[in-house]
């Protein structure tokens, strides 16, 4: 780093580096198997038809083996059922469209880019997060290399779009933070020239940055509703930041003012946007017949009566779908051989197979007794259980030393897994932990960096900090590439896929 030209090789070449990792571990072989794996037989195919007929119909019972053939045009008109907003099936859709669908590489493309983009945000979020190039790409690295994040890049679900537009939300919060500090206090010094009190505080309504989260909470609930539970989250730790900025600021009545002039208008600048977001990906279902219960309202006795008959009709039909939505969710309690009950995801108790194939000897090159190909969202261990320690320790920290870093990641961590517990009965599934997963990293890159200290340390406290930390992601890479068959579909004998199933729930 002694010179300048040294100096921005590192801070561009390094980050560099982690995106190609993370093309490569993403895009290398994406089109195997040629099959649909897993919910692909759902989201796939809902993708298709939106994009044909602008909403969700339904398919034959052979339409998995004609996807397998490469033939994508055996659905009906007849509207199928679906259980999620379309937003990430408009995704899905649009690589079917660009490269074709009866490609297995179109079905994947769209989430596999997201993915790659997904590592690129997480290391400018750790950029300005911690200020340092190091821990950035460190942050970046290691979601380069996980098994989790990788699987859900390779595979055409839902998850990875709610991720990445939740993560989009998470870096628009913590740049608003920096924001509205700098507004507040320009505030306060135009008071105090002024000779005037600082009273209840300014409500602030130029906030553009948290008019983008409000942007990117609302398309991550276009996604999955629980996209909504980041809005949620994020609108709460905005009030919290609010008050104790005009605390330490001086402002008399700080709470109160939080409350009562901030409050409100922040309400204004997320909410309102984040239902436009979520609404504007329903506009061919608006705008078409076929959808289901799209012509609801308009059937003999179902039209809403009394204060609500004004409702447009189309409005109406669209609430009763998603009443219906709702009630299959939260009853949705049958018994699935991978489902994983909430308390167990940060332990990585059992994972979920999205694909396996047994091969018998002689069969497709395999000369050992048995072989087999399998596509499994197991996340590195060491990386996992790690960053799980870690947000322990974070926890027992923020309560301490009331760091704000610490309580932006565990922020993260609250929108994204403790609404689960409240679904203990309900049957869901080890993915669904991509959507909290760049705050794990976070939590792990921000104890590492407590580790490592800082450069003005002495070198006997520095060093094994250092030691200790290039061995552990070194470790983290060798693991990487020991589990790289199980998360790629790399054929193996079977031997040696037993061998990578630690535990027995990983089978």
């Amino acid at each position: 780093m002694s010179t300048p030209v040294r100096r921005t090789l590192y801070n561009w070449g390094a980050p560099a580096l982690v995106v190609i990792v993370a093309a490569i571990t993403r895009l290398w072989g994406i089109g195997s198997p040629r099959t649909l794996v897993f919910d692909e037989t759902y989201y796939v195919k809902d993708a298709w038809t939106l994009w044909n007929l602008g909403y969700s119909s339904t398919w034959p019972e052979t339409a998995t083996d004609s996807f397998a053939a490469g033939i994508a045009t055996v659905f009906t008109t007849e509207p199928s059922f679906v259980v999620h907003p379309p937003l990430g099936k408009w995704l899905i859709g649009l690589g079917m469209a660009a490269l074709g669908e009866g490609n297995s590489v179109g079905w994947r493309i769209a989430t596999a880019i997201v993915g790659i983009l997904a590592v690129v945000l997480l290391m400018i979020i750790a950029k300005k997060l911690f200020d340092s190039t190091a821990l950035a790409v460190i942050a970046g690295g290691l979601f380069a290399i996980d098994g989790n994040a990788i699987v859900m890049s390779r595979v055409s679900l839902l998850d990875n779009f709610l991720m990445f537009f939740a993560l989009a939300g998470f870096g628009a919060v913590l740049l608003d933070r920096a924001w509205t500090e700098r507004r507040l206090n320009r505030w306060l010094a135009l008071r105090a020239a002024a000779d005037k009190g600082t009273d209840w505080g300014p409500a602030l309504w130029w906030r553009p940055w948290l008019i983008a989260a409000g942007a990117a909470f609302g398309l991550a609930s276009a996604v999955k509703w629980s996209g909504f539970y980041f809005l949620a989250a994020f609108a709460v730790y905005t009030l919290i930041v609010d008050a104790l900025s005009r605390r330490r600021a001086g402002v008399f009545f700080w709470g109160s003012g939080t409350l009562v002039k901030q409050g409100p208008v922040s309400f204004l600048l997320t909410v309102p946007i984040a239902v436009v977001a979520h609404l504007a990906t329903w506009t061919s279902w608006f705008a078409t017949t076929g959808g289901y219960y799209r012509t609801w309202a308009e059937q003999a006795g179902n039209a809403w009566t009394g204060a609500l008959a004004w409702v447009p009709l189309p409005v109406q039909s669209w609430w009763h779908l998603q009443a219906s939505v709702y009630a299959y969710h939260v009853g949705e309690t049958r018994p699935h051989g991978y489902e994983a009950n909430p308390l167990t995801w940060l332990l990585m108790v059992r994972p979920t197979s999205m694909y396996y194939e047994s091969i018998a000897q002689g069969q497709n090159g395999c000369t050992a007794a048995s072989c087999a190909q399998t596509i499994t969202g197991l996340a590195n261990p060491l990386i996992w259980w790690a960053a799980t320690a870690a947000i322990l320790y974070l926890v027992y920290r923020l309560a301490r030393y009331r760091e704000w870093r610490v309580g932006l990641v565990l922020m993260g961590m609250v929108a994204g897994y403790l609404p689960w517990l409240m679904y203990l009965q309900r049957t869901v599934f080890q993915f669904y932990t991509i959507a909290f997963e760049p705050y794990l990293i976070l939590g792990l890159t921000l104890v590492i960096g407590l580790a490592l200290g800082h450069r003005r340390d002495p070198a006997w406290k520095r060093v094994p900090a250092l030691w200790f930390v290039a061995v552990f992601l070194a470790a983290a890479l060798l693991l990487s590439a020991y589990f790289w068959p199980l998360w790629s579909g790399t054929q193996l004998d079977y031997e040696w896929v037993r061998a990578r199933w630690w535990l027995p729930t990983w089978r």
